[in-house]
């Protein structure tokens, strides 16, 4: 949640920061871009060391280094410090996420996990509505330095609910050294794909910083997959990678978020520079979206339960297309945010669901940390896909919004594909189990390879 808060707040700071610190356009891209580069490098990362020594620790440790780095923006004299502070937040981020979404691994058992991930949902998209709004406040009264200030006590209130809440740390997984080849090799071919996205905007998809960004990051990927082959312990443990509902979930998620992020993106600029709203009456009109997306994520938990993950991962991706494609209309934020904010929240909730809920106890942390790689590097790529068909320039900002718009929607649509692979209800089930999963994709016949037997209670 703190997190999502920081990110949305951080828009509205941006202008301020300019002008207070006497930046560039292109150097406060970057106090965006830093931070988005290293969570997105070393979310998968964190998740195995959170296998390794303790989610808990890692939480914690994560927890106050985002609270130190913001503390340090704060005070930070000049816009270089705030973009290398910035990059430091981003690595404390990318340990918390993932022990986040472990430790509700670890707390909650397979049959009841949607709920607590569906008030997770909510969470986040309160604290992404309301960025905007105590952003324009803080920033308004106080000066942009506030925007950061306020995430110290939150940070410090999270880290005394973790120590005061004691979860049980399944058996530590990765005999021997951390596969170290394996995380210079991801971080690097992660670094370069966002470096490589983030940069379309202003370069184009054919220019050459970004097809040389793009070309390097698939020949990194391609020695990723043959370095983690000849591995004894693998960053990513064979156990998690031939997983379905894993692989489909993290593809599920990256289609739907890019086109989430996407879509927003267009709409801001159409709303802006077509409409000529400001930043606040935008942020107001799109507040349905989010008011959806937060009501519908606890109805999607009930619906998983009823139904099972791959009819309402069906479902909700279909009405995140078809509501990106209402947004072609003049029903921008009226019934077209709502369909979109209501998919969304379905889609999220069962593939979080699924992809936590099928990890081996031992490695719910790089699990963790691939679903959320997959929810940063799937903005980068709809923003960048939004770009290059219009949005976001002087041309695009009217009629070329809807060609971006459309190819958004046929982005989301992709997401059908991974969506029907999710597990089904099984026949006979309860209606409190965990839908699509039975007893051997919960794990509880047989050990995970490279790890401790998932039979074990937690």
């Amino acid at each position: 949640m703190i997190v999502a808060l920081d990110g949305t707040v951080l828009v509205v700071a941006q202008p301020s920061m300019r002008r207070d610190l006497g930046a560039s356009v292109a150097q406060v891209q970057w106090t965006s871009t830093a931070y988005l580069l290293t969570v997105a490098a070393f979310l998968v990362v964190a998740g195995r060391l959170g296998d390794r020594y303790g989610h808990s620790r890692l939480a914690i440790t994560g927890v106050l280094g985002f609270a130190a780095a913001s503390a340090g923006i704060a005070l930070a004299p000049g816009v270089g410090w705030v973009i290398a502070l910035r990059a430091a937040q981003g690595f404390f981020g990318a340990l918390l996420q993932p022990a986040t979404l472990a430790l509700l691994r670890l707390a909650y058992p397979p049959d009841r996990l949607a709920t607590p991930v569906a008030v997770r949902t909510s969470a986040i998209g309160v604290a992404a509505a309301a960025g905007p709004l105590l952003g324009g406040l803080l920033v308004a009264h106080l000066g942009w330095r506030a925007v950061f200030v306020v995430n110290v006590p939150l940070a410090l209130v999270i880290a005394a609910l973790i120590l005061a809440v004691r979860v049980p740390e399944p058996e530590r997984t990765g005999a021997g050294r951390p596969p170290l080849g394996s995380a210079a090799l991801l971080v690097a071919a992660v670094a370069a794909l966002v470096h490589a996205l983030a940069g379309v905007p202003a370069y184009g998809w054919t220019a050459p910083p970004t097809l040389l960004g793009l070309g390097g990051a698939a020949g990194l990927g391609v020695l990723l997959v043959r370095w983690e082959r000849r591995g004894a312990h693998p960053l990513v443990p064979a156990a998690v990678a031939r997983s379905m509902p894993v692989m489909a979930s993290m593809a599920l998620l990256l289609t739907a978020s890019g086109a989430l992020s996407g879509a927003l993106f267009t709409a801001t600029f159409l709303l802006q520079d077509v409409r000529g709203l400001g930043a606040y009456d935008t942020a107001l009109r799109l507040l349905p979206l989010t008011a959806v997306m937060v009501a519908g994520a606890p109805l999607a938990g009930f619906a998983q339960r009823r139904f099972g993950a791959r009819r309402i991962a069906l479902a909700g991706t279909g009405l995140v297309a078809l509501g990106i494609a209402a947004l072609c209309t003049e029903a921008l934020t009226g019934a077209g945010g709502a369909v979109l904010g209501a998919g969304f929240a379905a889609v999220m909730v069962t593939a979080t669901g699924t992809v936590v809920g099928d990890a081996p106890p031992g490695y719910a942390g790089v699990i963790g940390g691939l679903k959320q790689t997959a929810t940063n590097v799937g903005p980068a790529f709809g923003i960048a896909l939004a770009a290059g068909a219009g949005a976001g320039t002087e041309a695009g900002a009217g009629a070329g919004a809807t060609p971006a718009l459309l190819a958004l929607a046929a982005l989301a649509a992709v997401g059908l594909l991974p969506a029907s692979l999710l597990p089904g209800r099984p026949r006979g089930a309860a209606a409190g189990d965990l839908v699509g999963e039975d007893a051997g994709q919960r794990g509880e016949r047989a050990p995970a390879a490279h790890g401790p037997a998932d039979g074990e209670r937690r």
